[in-house]
């Protein structure tokens, strides 16, 4: 009751809720576009880091082939597994190798640029790649092309000479 004595009048009920416009989304739900899209980011992100996880490391090549012991020979060398990367020169340079630290081979990479091959002779072109500093534009770097000289023996195919940086015999030093 209010001072005149009278009931006070009850409040009005609340305004009743727009409907939305004619083709508008609805309030209080997401876009179904934007869902779409959220959907897509997020399964291009995951296909992005399946690639990349999965790459490992490269197909191996037949070392029958001059390309396949030129591969053999600069993993054994990046590997820094001296006798194996020997095995795969010819005998007059295996024969008489002095060791040699050539250039750092951590970080190296080596990629096949062409191949010529001819009966008893073969050039492998390379080109060896160092990658440094990572940043947030990417690493600084340094490539180089090398040949590699391949010559045909009853065994196989053996390197007569390697570019410097997978050098691992001293040319100018012999064993006595």
């Amino acid at each position: 009751m209010d001072a005149s004595g009278a009931a006070p009048e009850p409040a009005p009920d609340p305004a009743p809720a727009t409907q939305p416009a004619a083709g508008a989304a609805p309030t209080g739900r997401p876009d179904r576009t934007l869902l779409v899209i959220l959907g897509v980011i997020a399964a291009l992100v995951i296909v992005a880091l399946v690639v990349v996880f999965s790459r490992g490391e490269p197909a191996r090549l037949d070392e029958s082939t001059p390309e396949g012991v030129v591969q053999a020979y600069a993993s054994a060398v990046i590997d820094g597994d001296e006798d194996e990367a020997i095995r795969h020169l010819v005998p007059e340079v295996a024969d008489d190798c002095v060791p040699i630290d050539g250039a750092p081979t951590d970080r190296m990479r080596v990629t096949l640029v062409s191949t010529t091959e001819r009966d008893d002779s073969a050039d492998v072109e390379v080109l060896i790649s160092w990658s440094y500093d990572e940043g947030p534009f990417g690493g600084s770097g340094v490539d180089e092309r090398g040949d590699f000289d391949l010559v045909r023996a009853d065994d196989g195919w053996r390197i007569e000479t390697a570019p410097w940086p997978l050098t691992i015999c001293d040319p100018g030093r012999w064993r006595g």
